[in-house]
């Protein structure tokens, strides 16, 4: 059972945005495409109340799933992640060059922002950032880190995120 299962999801949410007194504008759910092709309609209505309440909504693994457009469309999402699996040959492989170009228009034309996981290499930050693509994660930046780990790391390299 995913969390989005559980009966009082919403409710939880609700109570801990309370709790920890934080603004909606600064949480993001995070869904994969996956789970939304499971069951649309009661997906959709979730991610609704979530949207309604000022949570951003984004799409992880963007590509590796089959959902339909037409679900794609009536989303309430704002961020579409693009997988890493689609990343990893570019900027050498001209069927990934497509298909990045492609995601990247589809969130544009939706109006969401776009986010490229999984970027490793100058070469890739560089060719998503000159095709649109401006918000990125990967090991280019940094392995995953805990939170003292990252205050660690900030201290030492204030800029590291802005290259």
């Amino acid at each position: 059972m995913t969390q989005l299962e559980y009966p009082s999801f919403i409710a939880e949410i609700k109570k801990n945005l309370k709790m920890y007194d934080l603004d909606p504008k600064y949480l993001e759910v995070e869904i994969l495409e996956t789970e939304v092709m499971k069951n649309p309609e009661k997906v959709i209505g979730i991610l609704e109340s979530l949207h309604l309440l000022g949570i951003s909504i984004a799409i992880d693994d963007f590509g590796t799933g089959y959902s339909s457009l037409s679900h794609l469309k009536r989303l309430p999402i704002d961020t579409l992640k693009i997988d890493k699996s689609f990343i990893t040959d570019i900027p050498h492989n001209e069927d990934a060059i497509v298909i990045v170009n492609t995601m990247i228009a589809l969130a544009e034309s939706l109006r969401l922002k776009v986010l490229a996981e999984g970027v490793e290499s100058k070469a890739q930050k560089d060719f998503l950032h000159s095709h649109g693509c401006h918000t990125v994660q990967g090991y280019y930046y940094s392995k995953p880190l805990n939170r003292l780990e990252m205050k660690a790391m900030l201290q030492e390299q204030p800029k590291v995120l802005l290259s």
